[in-house]
């Protein structure tokens, strides 16, 4: 009786409170954070594409993959754009609707009326023209959408008196929480999908291969349909509270009030603008030229950059609240700034344990699958503790589950299996690993957003998200840094043959990989928890 009482908590705590804390004021942002996951549908019809029709070098490709990551770097002054804006933000959600919407229409007459497209201008022009307009208008929605979600959460209850601290840290944990969601599920939904229209492909001819990619194209037109459908259905829930106001008696000057706070009138700050424009300016000096530690001076100037923006920020905060923010910032950076083993122990994986295409494609979806339970499963423990907390926790579990990794160097899976009649065996270890650890990055994530989404202020939340989200991703690049010398260290190689004569150009050598694993480990517990302990030692120590 008390087991079934104590399960009966556990449901409600993660399924029924979640029901509870649901707020139909949620749902705007959410379909613009999964139309920004669907957008993923034409990526492999793209990769084809160009293998099939277009005559573009490996390395052409991968300078357009440098220019189509320039527009993010926009988001900081697109945020506080947002935040000067605000009372039109709708316009830049049709801004960037439009920007998606013609990068696939183009694509798609590309293959349904080629001849009609490349009388006005050759093909890889306009293939260029679409691969570049939709993260533009991606960055243009997500900007947006990182603003909408911290509006979504009510401040006052139906009384109009301020929730309660923990409920509010619960609302913005559930809010974070479905945002991950609903990406992740577009991500999901594009998975399906692609299985579904490839099916059978290998026996088609080239006709109707490319009219299955002109028909994925065309489906494809729903992604900026359901990010408008999120403004106009904001539009509607805002135009119903005013008019049930209205019949509550007050008047409409009062109705708008309150949806109008003259807190949230943004005064325009230039330095947010010439440091977006100084970090695409570094991006492209640095990025076009071929001069020596390029990743390391884009890296050190572009955290100059957004700490100088950082600055900005903690002027318009208390000054409790700014040195939580600088402490807060501290720890969750170097949280994601760890390394990672590199491509050496995919390699392994592929070469040693004989983990095929197939078996990686099985991982990748149950992380997806995987990851989407996680977060609804531990967003009681996220949003009923600290930030702090949080993070002291993923950091031990992410040590702990990089053991098995380790071991399957070693070779674990050679007593194991023996002993389990074939069960445990290399292929067990990688998935029971595998669907542990999936959660873990989105879960990360989720209390880092909540909080910013809680201390952002009323007159700058877009700019806070973007400015925040632009330090925590300069987080990343120290990583692949890291990365990258721990890999110049502990030197591993796959074997390279001579695709003409067969011969052996670099021999495999994985010998120095387990060093490099248990180092990685090592630095992923320790330098966390370090910064954790000195931080929560100092001034800047976060009780949030």
């Amino acid at each position: 009786m008390q087991a079934m009482r104590t399960f009966y908590g556990w449901i409600d705590a993660v399924v029924f409170d979640l029901g509870r804390q649901l707020r139909w004021t949620f749902l705007p942002p959410l379909m613009i954070y999964f139309a920004a996951g669907f957008s993923g549908l034409t990526m492999i019809v793209g990769t084809f594409f160009v293998k099939d029709y277009l005559d573009l070098s490996a390395a052409y490709l991968a300078g357009l993959t440098f220019w189509a990551g320039l527009p993010w770097a926009l988001k900081m002054p697109l945020g506080h754009l947002v935040d000067i804006i605000w009372r039109w933000k709708w316009l830049l959600v049709y801004l960037g609707a439009g920007l998606i919407g013609a990068s696939v229409f183009i694509m798609y007459l590309v293959i349904a009326q080629r001849e009609l497209m490349e009388a006005v201008m050759p093909i890889s022009a306009w293939y260029i023209t679409s691969y570049l307009l939709s993260p533009c208008g991606l960055v243009v929605q997500d900007a947006v959408a990182d603003a909408m979600s911290v509006e979504a959460v009510p401040a006052l209850d139906a009384n109009g008196d301020p929730f309660p601290e923990d409920e509010s840290r619960a609302m913005h944990t559930t809010m974070q929480t479905l945002g991950r969601f609903a990406l992740i599920t577009g991500t999901v939904g594009v998975s399906l999908m692609n299985i579904y229209m490839f099916s059978g492909i290998e026996t088609m001819d080239a006709a109707d291969k490319a009219a299955t990619y002109a028909d994925i194209y065309l489906m494809a037109l729903i992604i900026p349909v359901i990010s408008i459908s999120g403004v106009i259905l904001a539009g509607i829930q805002k135009w119903r509270a005013k008019h049930n106001m209205l019949k509550r008696g007050l008047t409409r000057a009062e109705a708008d009030a309150l949806f109008e706070s003259p807190d949230e009138d943004t005064t325009p700050n230039p330095w947010y603008f010439i440091g977006g424009a100084a970090f695409v300016g570094l991006s492209l000096t640095v990025g076009l030229s071929e001069i020596a530690l390029g990743q390391e001076l884009i890296f050190a100037g572009s955290l100059a950059i957004v700490v100088l923006l950082m600055r900005q920020l903690v002027k318009a905060l208390e000054p409790e609240k700014a040195r939580m923010l600088v402490g807060t910032a501290l720890i969750v950076f170097f949280f994601r700034a760890v390394p990672r083993p590199g491509d050496g122990q995919t390699w392994f994986n592929i070469d040693v344990l004989g983990f095929d295409q197939q078996f990686l494609s099985v991982l990748s979806l149950i992380t997806s699958v995987l990851t989407l339970v996680g977060m609804v499963v531990l967003r009681p423990l996220m949003a009923n503790h600290p930030l702090v907390f949080i993070i002291a926790l993923l950091t031990v579990a992410s040590g702990v589950l990089t053991l098995p990794n380790i071991g399957l160097y070693y070779g674990i899976h050679e007593v194991t299996a023996p002993l389990t009649g074939g069960l445990v065996d290399a292929r067990f270890i990688a998935i029971l690993d595998t669907a542990i650890e999936s959660p873990l990055g989105q879960v990360a994530m989720i209390p880092m957003l909540a909080w910013i989404a809680r201390n952002a202020p009323s007159n700058l939340k877009a700019t806070f998200f973007a400015v925040m989200a632009s330090f925590t991703n300069l987080a990343l690049s120290a990583s692949s840094l890291l990365t990258k010398y721990l890999n110049r260290i502990f030197v591993i190689t796959r074997e390279v043959t001579d695709p003409e004569t067969g011969e052996v150009v670099t021999p495999q050598d994985y010998s120095e990989l387990g060093l490099l694993l248990i180092t990685v480990t090592l630095i992923t517990v320790l330098v966390p928890l370090t910064v954790i302990w000195v931080v929560q030692h100092s001034r800047f120590r976060t009780r949030d």
